[in-house]
């Protein structure tokens, strides 16, 4: 069935984000993947292999085994050492040309990790951040590898990465932290080490992820391909020109960090005396690139000023300029009340954070005040966003009503302090370019599986994704050669404000086409809808998630025998003006958490939905409505965010949300 996703425009090739997309250099003696710190797949052949001089024999040695290669015609060089248990740390040693020694290897089970930004999202960003990264020092054998944002033309033999880092306080802030988490409770029900090969990159369609041949086979897919050809075409002129404008970016971020740290810079901007007349005015709340500065990062200054009432002069203030993409400091009247995050080293978690700061009574007094903001970011759109609410924004004294306070929403003054363009490059969403930079140097290197956390980028497409995903997952295990190997990943997070009414959208159309993939042998999802955020795509508990994903990993990975599944519809039956749904993997029973049931909608032949009681009768949901006498369909959580759905099993794990009709649905091409 045809696509209706839009073909992608030139400027998705012109305007992508920062990405290392050289050509690659002369291939190394030794593969990137093989460093201090990593991990090796336990119970299968361990293949080792480089670049040499044509002919050149080279040999390995591991634990007391060993073997030997001789380089091709292309210098490519590979051998194989026997299958190993779990275990370690060992050296890996490998002469040849060159030689190497490589330290503190470990044998255990390798996971990929890959999808777009919430599978990217670090461990410093997520819930109780402090506590879980002084916590990582209790998992020295949890391993991670990044593979660096790459975009090629072609598949790469040679992925650009930094190495192997064992777990500590000092390094998993970075780690994708939907991995750590999944990973770590891995390593503590099988007791062998794990590692985690992070390829994600942030906003980016499952085309993006899968080879040119498996592309082209799918509906569309020459539309698909069309911008990928004209990126071969165009690839060395738009590296030229990343590379000149990353000394511009480089120069503009060493600016950054040093007015970060300039108290003076700081206090001449925030002084209550300059003269901010000839300064641009700017709406709040709103980011800056939606007010004629897209794609700018960099320092941007606010200023406004306000009365302040006879009666609140000495009373403490509470402050508050919302929430700020990314990095704030926030002054009174010249004076610094309050900042979050950094740009150096860089807090990510600072984004979409709610600032609220006292302003000290001594600094209180009635009359014209001035409010100063700077406002620093690298990454999206920048300013003071709120996330939309104007309330969020506003002045008033500590404990006073909201409607005792001054609004800060409006209109400020509005300076940029540093201005920086990302340099020009190829967009990561052109067809088969991530899959070429940065899946395909990782073929070969055995593995257990992959979990994967993507779909926000394809739900303008969603119908289309009950092929493209499936497509995907073939790709990588027939170019693995390993089979049909495990690959689990999370469903879509709730997200945006619940629907009043039962109305199906193309997020709920993405979750069906996730939910009929598990057709595909050895796969697994993870349920998130109850772990969403309404206002914020990337919801911060990853532990739930990670936690998910190695229950699933237990049964579909490793044989387990528990209960690894929410309910997933299985079949109904009309009974008179009732619908009754059954279920699979109820484990010890169907619950109701928190209350009624929630969340179910039914419809009669006229295919109009309305809200319905629902309650467990054993095994399975008994559901109706008054408005609906002769019921044919029922749907369940079938939305963006099914906030309140809460049909679970006794295990805790929550129901999928299902339809039992077949109607059409959102980005459902027409017959």
């Amino acid at each position: 069935m045809p696509s209706r996703l839009p073909a992608l425009l030139l400027v998705t090739i012109l305007l992508g984000q920062l990405a290392a997309a050289e050509p690659a250099a002369q291939p190394p003696f030794l593969h990137p993947l093989f460093s201090d710190h990593m991990v090796l797949q336990r119970d299968k052949p361990i293949v080792v292999w480089g670049w040499t001089t044509p002919g050149a024999a080279v040999s390995v040695g591991l634990a007391g085994g060993s073997a030997q290669a001789v380089a091709g015609a292309d210098g490519r060089w590979q051998a194989t050492l026997p299958a190993m248990p779990a275990g370690g740390p060992h050296t890996l040693v490998i002469d040849g040309t060159e030689k190497r020694s490589i330290a503190d290897v470990l044998i255990g089970d390798v996971w990929i990790c890959s999808g777009q930004s919430n599978m990217e999202m670090s461990v410093v960003s997520c819930k109780d951040a402090k506590s879980e990264i002084a916590a990582a020092a209790g998992f020295p054998r949890l391993r991670h590898i990044r593979i660096d944002k790459t975009i090629s033309p072609e598949p790469r033999a040679v992925p650009m990465t930094r190495g192997w880092t064992a777990a500590s306080p000092a390094t998993v802030g970075n780690w994708t932290a939907a991995g750590y988490f999944f990973g770590r409770d891995l390593l503590g029900h099988l007791d062998v080490p794990i590692g985690l090969v992070n390829a994600t990159w942030g906003g980016t369609r499952v085309e993006a992820w899968t080879s040119r041949e498996m592309v082209a086979t799918l509906a569309d897919g020459a539309k698909e391909l069309a911008p990928l050809d004209e990126l071969t075409q165009r690839f060395t002129e738009l590296t030229r020109r990343r590379v000149e404008m990353q000394r511009d970016w480089d120069a503009g971020k060493a600016k950054l960090i040093a007015l970060e740290q300039d108290a003076k810079h700081q206090a001449a901007m925030a002084d209550p005396a300059l003269d901010d007349s000839t300064w641009s005015e700017i709406t709040t709340p709103s980011d800056w690139d939606s007010q004629g500065h897209r794609g700018v990062k960099g320092e941007a200054w606010y200023r406004k000023a306000v009365d302040i009432p006879e009666a609140w002069a000495g009373r403490d203030l509470e402050l508050s300029p919302g929430a700020a993409d990314e990095i704030e400091t926030t002054f009174f009247n010249g004076e610094k009340v309050g900042a979050t995050g950094a740009v150096q080293p860089f807090d990510s978690s600072a984004w979409n954070q709610q600032r609220s700061y006292t302003v000290p009574g001594r600094l209180v007094k009635a009359g014209r005040t001035r409010i100063a903001v700077r406002v620093a970011n690298l990454v999206g759109e920048g300013g003071l966003r709120a996330n939309g609410d104007a309330n969020a924004m506003f002045l008033r004294p500590v404990g006073a009503a909201a409607a005792d306070g001054i609004s800060l929403a409006g209109t400020w003054r509005f300076s940029f302090t540093v201005r920086m363009v990302e340099p020009v490059n190829a967009g990561p969403n052109v067809a088969s370019v991530l899959y070429n930079g940065m899946i395909s140097p990782l073929l070969g290197f055995p593995v257990t599986g992959a979990i994967w956390y993507q779909g926000e980028s394809n739900t303008p497409g969603a119908w289309a994704y009950r092929e493209r995903f499936p497509a995907m997952i073939n790709d990588w295990r027939a170019r693995w050669g390993q089979g049909d190997f495990p690959f689990l990943w999370v469903q879509l997070a709730g997200f945006r404000e619940p629907k009043t009414e039962p109305r199906p959208d193309a997020w709920a159309v993405l979750r069906e086409a996730q939910e009929r993939t598990l057709a595909l042998k050895a796969t697994g999802t993870a349920l998130a809808i109850d772990v969403g955020d309404i206002k914020d795509i990337h919801p911060k508990d990853k532990q739930t998630l990670g936690a998910r994903l190695a229950l699933v990993a237990r049964k579909v990975a490793y044989g387990e025998q528990l209960v690894f599944s929410g309910p997933r519809y299985a079949g109904m039956t009309v009974e008179g003006g009732a619908i009754r749904l059954r279920f699979d993997h109820v484990g010890g029973g169907l619950v109701a958490k928190d209350g009624e049931l929630k969340r179910f909608a039914i419809a009669g032949a006229d295919q109009t939905f309305v809200w319905a009681q629902a309650r467990i009768d054993g095994d399975t949901v008994v559901v109706r409505a008054d408005a609906v006498a002769a019921p044919v369909a029922v749907r369940y959580a079938f939305e963006t965010n099914p906030a309140g759905a809460n049909l679970c099993n006794r295990e805790g794990l929550p129901a999928s949300p299902f339809r039992t009709d077949e109607w059409p649905v959102p980005t459902q091409p027409k017959p």
